[in-house]
């Protein structure tokens, strides 16, 4: 059987983009402009973990194949074989669904920020040992809550920055 693939979702990815670029675009207007040093420190105190966390959130990825599950991480990447897992669990805190899968030695945690996460956690429940998989993470295979309030928070940050470029540049004009 071929590996499969999940990415974190793209319907994240572009607004988290326009977050970083509209940051950006903000950051060099108020060096242009000689705003108030004060106010380009906090530019670029919050540009620098916006860009960290999309350039994360871009390059992560699992990937899931006959022997083993692997994240691939910017400059890291975790793999667990099936056969040295001793757990499968999930935990549902609201629309947030982070699935763990334990071994003896190590662990990794995926969130359903992933793209198609229902099906991703089918198939990690599929190629698992049977006596290994919680009812709880069977039962949200089924059924996997649809998260979006990340996705709504990452659109609130573009729309509150394109405001904030719209005032600095109307009271330049």
């Amino acid at each position: 059987m071929e590996a499969s693939t999940y990415k974190i979702r793209k319907s994240f990815l572009l607004p988290m983009g326009l977050v970083m670029l509209f940051s950006a675009t903000l950051l060099a207007s108020a060096l242009y402009l000689g705003l108030p040093t004060a106010k380009i420190i906090i530019l670029a105190v919050f540009l620098i973990p916006v860009c960290i966390l999309f350039i994360e959130s871009s390059r992560r990825k699992v990937i899931i194949s006959d022997e083993a599950i692997e994240v691939q991480k910017l400059l890291r990447s975790k793999r667990l074989s099936y056969a040295e897992l001793t757990d499968v669990d999930t935990i549902q805190m609201r629309k947030r669904v982070f699935v763990s899968l334990s071994s003896e030695n190590d662990f990794l945690i995926l969130s359903n920020s992933y793209n198609q996460f229902g099906d991703m956690l089918r198939e990690i429940i599929t190629r698992s040992p049977g006596s290994i998989v919680s009812d709880k993470a069977k039962q949200l295979a089924e059924h996997p809550p649809k998260k979006c309030s990340d996705i709504f928070s990452a659109w609130l940050a573009v729309a509150v920055l394109v405001l904030i470029i719209c005032v600095q540049f109307r009271e330049v004009l």
